[in-house]
């Protein structure tokens, strides 16, 4: 997938394309149907549901969404036409259009999830050897654009570090359920189907024992039905923004302190990476600078996750429901290509430390060091680092314990 307005966006390879989202829907209809199997409901002979459906079918079913608001009526209608045996009439019996949408969404998400986590251990690797490598590099701190005093660059990636370890801990306990409610989220049709077909003595617990097999199968965690309580979707919306919150800042250093009038950092260099149309001589800082571009533009996404979450109404929300499922895909395409392009920018930065050093020596920011002397009545302390090597070295130890962990 590749998008002319979103540079870098086939970094997120099929994450949440039409393919994957109809493959999700695909696989929520075929571990229902295998829990209704196993319950005694359904036949256990048919076909297996995957291969009823194409690449082919992905447009039909975009084109025929419209009709019915969501593609999963179009899908439904799709495999029951398309299985050949008795099992057919059992598909997508107990559930509702949402049941499907939400759970193939968490799955998807899932995958994103995945691959986030995978990146942010490469991530936390490269800037703990960054840190480790430059914890004794001095260099000028910077406080409302100003130089203000001493510090190591081993701090300034040890901070780097620790807002990524965060992101990475949110990420990593982050619940993803399934959704299984069907109509409007008391298991209705599943409960009768489980009185009617297989004469349980508590309907009520077999509908919900097929809840909890399907989305066991499915490897996401069962919850009760969450139709209008959207707090799963803007949980791993918030996570999100915590990624690209961390790499933004990571970003927003590089960027100032690649500018040529300081010149203490360096992106990677790349065939033709940071050219410009009209200036040969120009080497942009590309990689944060689309960093940046994600950290700035996500949060107003999951602003939108948000609002569509305060006011879903009812057992099935009217459009704001709706409003989530592209915003979704917007905000995790966009999140895993930042990812990919920060591991990019930390495991091949330039770090120049002549300059850092001629910065440094040609600042006057040992004010702070001078008053608190004055105060002691005495001279001021050779050095000016404070807890710099320790802060340091408890951010790297910090991070090593999260990726043990």
């Amino acid at each position: 997938m590749t998008n002319l307005l979103w540079p870098g966006d086939e970094r997120a390879g099929d994450l949440l394309t039409d393919q994957m989202l109809m493959r999700s829907m695909v696989r929520v209809e075929s571990a229902w149907l295998d829990a209704l199997v196993g319950a005694g409901v359904a036949p256990a002979e048919g076909a297996d549901l995957g291969e009823l459906v194409g690449e082919g079918d992905t447009e039909q079913l975009a084109l025929s969404a419209e009709n019915g608001g969501n593609p999963v009526i179009g899908l439904v209608g799709l495999l029951r036409q398309r299985a050949a045996s008795a099992q057919g009439r059992y598909i997508h019996r107990g559930l509702t259009s949402q049941d499907v949408m939400d759970t193939a969404l968490m799955l998807a998400l899932s995958t994103a999830a995945e691959q986030l986590r995978a990146q942010f251990a490469e991530q936390i690797s490269a800037l703990s050897a960054l840190a480790e490598a430059h914890r004794a590099t001095p260099m000028v701190a910077r406080t409302l654009t100003q130089q203000a005093a001493p510090t190591t660059f081993g701090v300034k990636v040890a901070g780097w570090l620790d807002g990524v370890v965060d992101a990475y801990t949110r990420l990593r306990a982050l619940a993803i359920p399934a959704q299984f409610g069907g109509a409007v989220g008391t298991y209705s049709a599943a409960v009768e189907l489980m009185a009617l077909r297989t004469g349980a003595t508590d309907p009520v617990a077999a509908a919900e024992h097929v809840a909890r097999s399907a989305a066991t199968a499915l490897g996401l965690q069962f919850r009760p039905p969450w139709h209008t309580n959207r707090a799963p979707i803007t949980a791993f919306g918030d996570a999100l923004i915590a990624c690209t919150d961390c790499w933004g800042r990571i970003a927003s250093d590089v960027v100032t302190l690649a500018r040529p009038e300081i010149g203490e950092l360096s992106e990677p260099a790349g065939a033709r990476r940071g050219g410009s149309s009209s200036m040969p001589h120009k080497r942009n800082p590309v990689l944060s600078i689309l960093i940046r571009r994600a950290a700035i533009a996500a949060p107003a996404l999951a602003a939108t996750l948000h609002t569509a979450a305060a006011l879903a109404n009812d057992e099935r929300p009217d459009g704001t429901w709706h409003a989530e499922w592209d915003t979704l895909r917007t905000l995790a395409r966009r999140t895993v290509v930042a990812g990919s392009q920060c591991i990019e920018l930390v495991s091949g930065l330039n770090v120049h430390t002549d300059a850092m050093a001629e910065n440094l020596a040609g600042a006057d920011v040992l004010g702070e060091q001078r008053a608190i002397a004055e105060l002691a009545g005495k001279l001021p302390s050779p050095g000016y680092l404070g807890a710099a090597d320790r802060l340091t070295e408890a951010s790297v130890q910090r991070a090593r314990r999260a990726l043990d962990g």
